[in-house]
């Protein structure tokens, strides 16, 4: 099971937080302040409860905390906040401030992997571990903001059903090469049900916002003051390229790589399993 602990993100924003495991007998948390926690950090457009299936195995020993950030899910969507790179980084260091988080490893996907290593390089005190999964360090450019665009307007909304959705993300979506059933899992999760139909529970133009603080940068800097033991995951057929992924590992001074089959840029969604036995042996190094 999973409760929320709101926190409080830079500039006052409300974070919804989302703690998994067994509830408190007394007290705030349900495991011991010393215990190795881990902050999950989803990526653009995503949700804490994207991370379920790998909080559940992580709650078994540890303190698996998932945040919905700025913007997405159950957490503020002001349109007068800050949708910068700066304002996500502040965001996670104050949740691991405030939630107490011990020795905490930093799990990341997509935008969430930035998150988390520009806040490892930020905070060596603050994180002892950090996964990277499926997240270029290259700049994309402003070409690839103009594809996202174009995307959110191609979508029918709003869905008459879930079940719309989940077929239009899953097999009907011009963008995507081939359909993939997971997929259309995960943008059902990422909606909610309104008078006219189901839309998304954030707003595009936010997220477009969000996404362009950092598609024009590269993120190679950053990546090299990271001091802490970081493992890079790529889906086989995600958007991290093997090159590129072998490059971040070696600018990464503790650098590690692993790959799963069969997984696309949802590894961890979309390949559970495989994810789990590439990512817990690095953690169980990290806290050993």
């Amino acid at each position: 099971m999973a409760r929320r602990i709101d926190v409080t993100g830079t500039d006052g924003v409300r974070l919804a937080a989302w703690e998994f495991g067994d509830p408190p007998k007394s007290g705030l948390h349900p495991a011991p302040q010393d215990t190795p926690g881990v902050l999950l950090l989803h990526g653009l457009m995503g949700r804490a409860s994207h991370w379920a299936s790998t909080a559940r195995w992580l709650s078994e020993r540890h303190r698996a905390i998932a945040l919905d950030q700025r913007g997405h899910g159950r957490s503020d969507k002001p349109t007068g906040a800050a949708y910068t790179r700066e304002a996500y980084v502040d965001d996670a260091e104050a949740a691991l401030e405030q939630l107490g988080l011990s020795r905490a490893v930093l799990i990341g996907h997509a935008m969430g992997a930035l998150t988390a290593w520009q806040l490892a390089a930020r905070r060596p005190d603050l994180v002892s571990g950090v996964v990277i999964c499926d997240m270029r360090a290259s700049a994309l450019g402003a070409a690839s903001q103009r594809v996202w665009a174009e995307w959110f307007k191609a979508w029918p909304v709003p869905f008459a059903t879930l079940a719309d959705v989940r077929k239009w993300f899953g097999e009907d979506d011009p963008w995507v090469e081939r359909p993939n059933p997971a997929r259309g899992e995960f943008y059902a999760e990422v909606m909610h049900e309104c008078e006219d139909g189901w839309r998304p529970v954030f707003d595009p133009e936010q997220m477009l916002r969000t996404r362009a603080t950092w598609v024009h940068d590269a993120h190679w800097e950053e990546l090299a003051q990271v001091r802490c033991p970081a493992l890079v995951v790529r889906g086989l057929d995600g958007e991290l390229g093997r090159a590129e992924a072998q490059e971040m590992v070696r600018v990464l001074p503790r650098g590690q790589y692993a790959e799963v089959s069969d997984a696309g840029h949802l590894v961890h969604y979309d390949q559970p399993e495989g994810w789990r036995r590439a990512v817990e042996p690095f953690l169980d190094a990290v806290w050993a």
